[in-house]
């Protein structure tokens, strides 16, 4: 497949005023090889991430089939419209505080994710790459402590074993539905 013609993205929206990316990749394709998310944003956006809050200002600059069946709440985080129906997240403040927000994409690691997937590549990519594949310990705790056997059926995990760790996994794009 050839590569798509390159296209700027300006944004303007509560936290970003004339921000430009270019999108370099075609949508969902010619990601790193060491960045396989199991969940596209569009996925991840039905399902019921961040409380509904994260994406509700900035519709604009993604595809308008994200948001078909998207579960957001713009007037506050409501923990309801998660999958797992709990809070995993930290403020905005705690992740600013660590470290982990880069200046281009101020709503942190989905941010980053949605517009990787769109297409833009960029200084961070390696760093954040780095971040997804270190929730690979919140699997393995997942894993060992909700087998299938609690249970006793064919599931492959008992959905509300660790629902706050199922959702924060969830929240990198790990679809911990299936653990």
């Amino acid at each position: 497949m050839p590569k798509q013609k390159r296209k700027i993205v300006i944004v303007n929206d509560k936290m970003q005023r004339g921000y430009a990316y270019e999108l370099s990749e075609s949508t969902g394709r010619n990601f790193d090889p060491a960045f396989k998310p199991e969940l596209t944003p569009k996925e991840m956006l039905a399902l019921g991430v961040f409380g509904g809050k994260y994406m509700t200002d900035c519709r604009k600059e993604f595809p308008a089939d994200w948001f078909e069946k998207a579960k957001l709440n713009s007037e506050f985080n409501d923990p309801k419209l998660n999958f797992f129906g709990i809070n995993a997240s930290q403020p905005l403040s705690v992740w600013k505080k660590k470290g982990w927000i880069w200046a281009d994409d101020p709503r942190g690691w989905f941010q980053w994710y949605c517009r990787y997937y769109l297409g833009r590549r960029c200084e961070d990519d390696a760093r954040q790459i780095k971040r997804w594949k270190a929730i690979i310990r919140h699997i393995a705790q997942i894993k060992k402590n909700c087998p299938s056997t609690r249970l006793r059926t064919s599931r492959k995990g008992d959905l509300n074993c660790r629902a706050r760790q199922r959702q924060a996994v969830l929240h990198w794009a790990y679809d911990s539905r299936k653990m």
